[in-house]
């Protein structure tokens, strides 16, 4: 069950990573992505007072339990690490084609899978080695593909930003596991989310309305509140897969790296970028990587 909850995670944050794509081009990136954690917080403080102040919610899945303020502490630590990994890959996602930035970050559970092997135990069987490898793979390929667009792996900073948030994304997913063996599902995701936007807040205040005049104005569009519903849901469906006491951190997270397929897509029909015969093979990749890493747990 827990693999089928992965895909799922792993379509809707496809959905996600489109509508980021579609507020960042051409506007502030530090305003959009604080009305995206801002947002977020809004659709669950709803849950924080009906488990605190009434029994509405006992015993159901969206109950937030009192925690100790060493959870709150964990938790905070959590938001730290996802916000860092947000903050350089919007940065990365508004100077980058999608079909370039999502390769890459489809990249993203090797490094985790090498985290499992060394901190959880976890080992891999035959099937989701080969799955790993088509990974791999896929990023040597992908570098031959931007080069065409005048991207340049070893000297574009926008490269070196996504591959920064891929690294933290990467101890953020080895960090849930820790989390999700002793904690409530929604303890993490309530509180990491209110935890981000007030750090936002400060960024915001701080960083960049004092030097709004001078950088990208910010607009208003729409799709900003579609970014937070998607990944809200995206990330809830996530955790309770983790939750899974038979779940592999290393396989979720590839599997979640699957939404390439949906920015693909995307990026074909509502951007136009270029060069999708080559960057295809790339895709066709990670898709056999994604068929092997489930006939590797299919058994599960």
């Amino acid at each position: 069950m827990w693999v089928v909850l992965a895909f799922l995670s792993a379509f809707l944050l496809g959905c996600y990573e489109v509508n980021k794509k579609m507020s960042l081009n051409g506007n502030a990136v530090i305003p959009v992505l604080f009305f995206n954690t801002l947002i977020s917080s809004l659709l669950f403080f709803p849950f924080i007072l009906l488990s605190y102040e009434t029994d509405w919610l006992d015993g159901t899945l969206f109950y937030v339990p009192h925690v100790s303020w060493e959870v709150h502490v964990a938790v905070f630590i959590k938001a730290v690490i996802v916000l860092s990994s947000w903050i350089f890959g919007y940065f990365a996602l508004k100077h980058l084609p999608l079909t370039i930035s999502g390769p890459i970050k489809a990249t993203q559970p090797v490094l985790t899978l090498v985290g499992a092997l060394l901190l959880f135990g976890e080992r891999l069987n035959v099937y989701q080695w080969i799955g790993v490898g088509f990974a791999v793979a896929s990023f040597y390929l992908l570098s031959a593909s931007g080069r065409k667009e005048g991207i340049r792996f070893s000297h574009d900073r926008w490269i070196y930003f996504t591959i920064l948030s891929v690294l933290l994304g990467s101890l953020s997913g080895l960090y849930d596991k820790y989390l999700m063996r002793d904690l409530d599902v929604m303890t993490v995701q309530v509180w990491f989310n209110i935890y981000q936007c007030a750090m936002m807040l400060v960024v915001l205040m701080c960083l960049w309305y004092p030097r709004r005049k001078h950088t990208t104005p910010f607009t208003w569009r729409w799709n900003i509140i579609f970014i937070s519903l998607f990944l809200c849901v995206a990330d809830w469906i996530y955790f309770y897969a983790l939750s899974d006491p038979h779940s592999m951190i290393s396989i979720v997270s590839m599997i979640r790296r699957s939404n390439v397929l949906v920015t693909f897509v995307a990026g074909a029909l509502f951007f136009h970028e270029k060069n999708l015969r080559s960057k295809a093979i790339d895709l066709l990749l990670v898709l056999m990587g994604m068929i092997f890493l489930y006939l590797g747990t299919s058994g599960d």
